[in-house]
């Protein structure tokens, strides 16, 4: 028991440690990269190491099965992640700086509880209006710069495109609840339906280029780290652990690691306006964490 809760610490330290590294993976790249472009090239990288899994884990046949059974779904999910997702979240990425994007993009999990009520049936709790006016609050001044009165907006497009990604990740795991397969079998599918969805947007929207060694780079660790090796450790972590909220509080030490990464790498003054607004919705996502 022991040794499984200590292998299943290892394996979230290590996630936790590779998704904090993605914002600023997503800011170095974009500089060489379209969002669109960056979309498919890391949406490639991770189809290719998914496949290597499944193909590694002899589960061929569990994906001809779940696509036979599920078809619509496995197409639902394929469109939502990687295809519109992170087309989105690329753009955010795209138009702001690294340490607003990666903090609006923390408040999915409230998203999600909120679209539970709609979808799942679930009950609206007290804990879930409380932390959205604090994690939103904190939304307001980060996309301010700590004017939070003054609705003066640093780039409300940005902003908006930001919180529209967390309403498409919410619905992707709501819908995702509806899947039989495998983790890592719907992960592998919506990876293929997704790059062929892509590939069929990039002909219609007028192709795109090849990539530099450094774009190269730059698309294969997104493909591999935040869209598709990490999710295997994490969710090894899972199975391992005998105390899920443990592990899953240790995701909250994402964001912050984050802003390390962010300011030595890219460059960016963190704003204390940045930290006031991450330390709000990270306390409101765990003030709904524990009162559930």
């Amino acid at each position: 028991m022991q040794k499984n809760q200590s292998l299943a610490y290892k394996y979230a330290l290590i996630s936790v440690f590779l998704w904090s590294t993605v914002a600023t993976a997503f800011k170095i790249t974009l500089v060489y990269l379209s969002p669109l472009e960056l979309l498919f090239y890391s949406s490639l990288s991770s189809l290719f190491i998914l496949g290597t899994l499944i193909a590694y884990q002899k589960k061929l046949g569990e994906v001809f099965l779940h696509v036979k059974q599920q078809p619509f779904l496995v197409l639902v999910l394929g469109a939502i992640n990687p295809f519109i997702y992170y087309l989105v979240l690329f753009k955010a990425y795209d138009i702001l700086p690294a340490q607003e994007a990666q903090a609006i993009n923390y408040t999915w999990a409230l998203m999600f509880a909120y679209l539970s009520v709609v979808f799942l049936k679930q009950k609206l709790t007290f804990a879930d209006i409380v932390a959205g006016l604090i994690c939103y609050f904190g939304v307001l001044i980060i996309s301010t710069r700590g004017e939070p009165f003054s609705l003066n907006f640093s780039d409300l497009y940005g902003v908006l495109l930001a919180l529209f990604s967390t309403l498409l990740w919410s619905l992707y795991w709501i819908f995702n609840t509806k899947s039989k397969a495998d983790a890592t079998v719907g992960l592998f599918c919506n990876f293929l339906v997704g790059v062929v969805m892509i590939g069929l947007y990039i002909i219609f929207t007028g192709g795109i280029k090849l990539p530099s060694v450094e774009a190269c780079f730059g698309a294969i660790y997104v493909g591999f780290f935040e869209m598709g090796i990490t999710f295997v450790f994490w969710l090894k972590a899972v199975r391992l652990t005998h105390n899920i909220s443990k592990i899953s509080n240790l995701i909250f030490l994402s964001p912050f690691l984050s802003l390390v990464f962010i300011h030595f790498f890219i460059g960016e003054e963190i704003l204390l306006s940045t930290i006031i607004a991450l330390f709000l919705i990270i306390s409101g996502l765990i003030i709904q964490q524990k009162w559930k």
